[in-house]
């Protein structure tokens, strides 16, 4: 290999080893070290889901909590799973970078999911078994019991902070954003991504689901903690083809500069503003040094121009540089996009609480020795989002591609769209399948009856769940890779994260939702949502979904309209800085 050759085969995104020197894209990244980091997903969703997928089953059955506290305990503690992502993207980005917070953060998470298996395990840490058909009547967990359980749940959730944002994102760290190929490559990583997560997901929904409910709940939570063992030991295995990107320093108090310094600059003219030796800015070389590129002023959010003025102090606080500004735009262009993500995450949280619970009073028996459990239904969301992606990735996306010259096949942001559309299909469908549920149940005398399960089939349900699975297959992988694609370099752990705090809100607010509904509805005469489904109105909530779903696709409409794209994010020719999509 020649000198020459040598040289260029070093990454020009300033990714280094662990020891902080260059590396060589022979040697490091692309799909070699990918595999690794594509594998440890599979087997840590297997474990996240496989106590995710049951927890509200298990709530209502072992802790003997009702529909609402049930649902809401599950919405709650998965909103804050996806919500201490932010801590961890800001650990990442500003102090010990990604490989280094995930490792420890993934101890924290092993501790978590070991002590969840202990609290199931032994009698001591759960009550005693109930066979009153009234939860009401059953005898509640102590308080320590609570402490034990939800305590390993939210120190659970602590570790999956510091593993959510920063996994996708090294991943894609490892692909040079300056090399055509390795770039084109990091489309599909993202395609792939997803799809390493929802294989281990169906793993978890079809055979964890029915070892917890058949064998027992000792082994069906200890599975997945060996699970997350084995993916940390399949991450650490890579670690020598591992690339990584320097911290570099904390990206909300970048941002806050740049508005602090703009803020102090408010009254200073912006006449002439098109003279560039008025706005400061480094050198081309001092970027290159780093591994990465000034970027150039954009007309939106102009009000933040006045922080790279220069009208005389240049502490940081008063005076950034043109690409500093730039990077903040970006993350605040993204906020309305952020926004518009939170009704949809909504409309996910079902899944895994009232979904599951319209199927407990249904004919689950498949032959006269086996039943499917409910949480088995989320199989289905899974594999249809296994089909959808493979089918978009290797058929969507190259015939689209001929027809709009963009390398993805459609935009981000329609992809997105399209999503929403499926949402607002499925919750009326939902709503549908629950007054057809409702009317059989009040046909065979069964309305008071929580024990014998109605003369309907659980597949009926099907049709919601696999739509769902599509409906993600547009939506959350276009939301993963349109919150990093879009986040500025120095930023990607926080882009990374708006994903996942979009679904932390979606959580939040679903709990909010169905208190809100079923206590306004009690009020008012027959609530929406009882402990016994017979009696409620769930076709009326979801309805409810429907609505709100339809109203917040038109806010995406605008949002879209007005979007301006990053000008490094787009393949296609035809789309320049200033487009809008």
């Amino acid at each position: 290999m020649t000198v020459e050759e040598v040289g260029d085969d070093y990454t020009k995104d300033g990714t280094v080893d662990l020891r902080g020197n260059p590396v060589r894209r022979s040697q490091r990244g692309r799909w070699k070290a990918c595999s690794f980091v594509v594998v440890y997903e599979a087997f840590e969703r297997m474990a996240y889901y496989g106590i995710s997928s049951n927890l509200v089953i298990f709530m209502t059955t072992k802790l003997h909590q009702g529909t609402v506290e049930s649902s809401n305990n599950v919405t709650n503690w998965v909103g804050t799973s996806w919500l201490t992502p932010i801590l961890g993207a800001y650990v990442a980005d500003a102090h010990l970078g990604r490989y280094i917070t995930f490792v420890i953060s993934s101890v924290i998470y092993l501790l978590g999911m070991a002590t969840l298996t202990l609290s199931v395990s032994l009698p001591n840490l759960k009550p005693p078994k109930c066979t009153t058909t009234n939860v009401e009547d059953c005898q509640k967990a102590s308080v320590l019991q609570l402490a034990v359980f939800f305590g390993a749940l939210y120190t659970l959730a602590i570790g999956t902070g510091g593993t959510k944002p920063n996994i996708s994102t090294i991943g894609a760290d490892q692909f040079d954003e300056f090399d055509p190929k390795e770039k084109t490559h990091k489309h599909s990583f993202f395609n792939w991504w997803m799809f390493s997560i929802f294989f281990g997901t169906l793993f978890a929904t079809t055979v964890l689901v029915y070892v917890q409910d058949n064998v027992g709940w000792a082994l069906g939570y200890g599975l997945p903690t060996m699970g997350l063992a084995i993916s940390i030991a399949i991450f650490l295995m890579g670690t020598p083809f591992y690339r990584h990107k320097r911290p570099t320093g904390s990206p909300f108090t970048k941002m806050a500069r740049v508005i602090v310094a703009s803020f102090r600059k408010r009254h200073e003219s912006m006449s002439s503003c098109d003279d560039p030796t008025r706005f400061h800015e480094l050198s081309s070389l001092e970027y290159e040094s780093k591994g990465a590129l000034p970027i150039q002023p954009t007309q939106s959010l102009r009000f933040l121009d006045r922080a790279s003025l220069k009208t005389g102090p240049t502490q940081k606080w008063s005076l950034c540089t043109t690409t500093q500004v730039e990077e903040t735009k970006q993350m605040l262009r993204m906020l309305l996009v952020f926004f518009v993500t939170i009704i949809p995450s909504m409309v996910f949280a079902q899944v895994n609480t009232l979904f599951i619970k319209q199927g407990v009073n249904l004919n689950r028996h498949i032959t006269n020795n086996f039943s499917i459990p409910p949480a088995s239904l989320l199989g289905f969301t899974t594999f249809s989002m296994l089909v959808s992606i493979v089918i978009y990735d290797r058929i969507f996306v190259r015939l689209a591609r001929k027809l709009t010259g963009n390398s993805r096949g459609i935009t981000l942001l329609q992809r997105m769209g399209i999503g929403m559309i499926l949402h607002i299909l499925i919750m009326i469908i939902a709503s549908i399948t629950e007054r057809y549920r409702l009317k059989v149940a009040a046909e065979n005398g069964l309305i008071h009856q929580t024990v014998v399960p109605l003369p309907l089939t659980i597949f009926v349900l099907l049709p919601q769940f696999v739509l769902m699975g599509l409906a993600d297959a547009f939506l959350e992988v276009a939301k993963l890779e349109f919150f990093y694609d879009q986040a500025p370099e120095s930023m990607k752990s926080l882009g990374t994260s708006y994903q996942t705090t979009s679904l932390a809100l979606g959580n939040f607010m679903s709990s909010f939702l169905l208190s809100t509904v079923s206590r306004i509805t009690k009020e008012r005469g027959r609530g929406w949502i009882l402990n016994n489904l017979n009696e409620s109105r769930l076709d009326y909530y979801y309805m409810l979904f429907a609505v709100l779903s339809l109203v917040n696709f038109i806010f995406f409409l605008v949002v879209v309209r007005f979007y301006v794209y990053k000008a490094e994010a787009s393949d296609s020719p035809n789309v320049k800085r200033n487009n809008r999509t």
